[in-house]
C-alpha cells in the first residue's frame, strides 16, 4: 500500500535496457483527461529519459477506458510496435459501471497479452475518488505513467531477447 511520503515512480535508468531501438505505442483514454494527460506526461518523460526517440513513440487517443483494448489491438496489428502502453482512469461512482468497465478492460488487456506477441502494459487507474487519481498521476504518490513506461521498456527488452534465442 502506498504511503503519503513515498514516491513509487523512482527508477535507476542505468539498470534498465536502453529504449532507443524500441518502438512504443501509447493508447490514451480521453475520459478523465485531466488525469490521463498527467499519466501520459509521466510515460513520455520516462521513455525519453531512458533513450527512446520521439519518432518511435506513437500516441492514439480513444474516447474512454473501455476502448483501450480495441485501440491497443489495432495498434498491434497496424503499427509494428514492440510494446503498447494503455492509459486510462476510472473513478468509482454511484453505479456498477465502475466495476464493469474495470473488469472489462482488465480482462481485455490480459487477453491481448495472451493472444499476441506484443506486450500490453496496464496503466489504468481504478480509484475510489478523484484525489486518489490525482495523487497517482503526478501527485504525492508519483506517476503510474512513469511506472508503465519502465515496465514497457523491460517487456520490450524481454520480447526482443526471447525472440533472439
Amino acid at each position: 500500500m502506498a504511503t503519503a511520503n513515498k514516491n513509487l515512480s523512482q527508477y535507476d535508468k542505468t539498470k534498465l535496457p536502453n529504449a532507443k531501438d524500441f518502438r512504443f505505442g501509447i493508447v490514451v483514454s480521453e475520459w478523465n483527461d485531466h488525469i490521463t494527460e498527467g499519466l501520459y506526461k509521466g510515460t513520455l518523460d520516462a521513455l525519453l529519459d531512458c533513450g527512446a526517440s520521439q519518432e518511435n513513440i506513437i500516441r492514439w487517443n480513444v474516447p474512454g477506458s473501455f476502448e483501450l483494448v480495441y485501440g491497443a489491438q489495432r495498434m498491434i496489428v497496424t503499427q509494428e510496435v514492440d510494446v503498447v502502453i494503455t492509459i486510462g482512469c476510472v473513478i468509482k461512482g454511484e453505479t456498477m459501471h465502475f466495476e464493469f468497465v474495470c473488469e472489462g478492460v482488465t480482462q481485455g488487456i490480459k487477453d491481448l497479452n495472451v493472444q499476441t506477441d506484443v506486450p500490453v502494459i496496464f496503466c489504468l487507474l481504478t480509484d475510489n475518488n478523484e484525489q486518489q487519481s490525482i495523487d497517482r498521476s503526478g501527485g504525492i504518490h508519483g506517476n503510474k505513467g512513469t511506472e508503465a513506461a519502465i515496465a514497457a521498456i523491460k517487456m520490450a527488452d524481454l520480447r526482443r531477447n526471447s525472440e533472439n534465442k
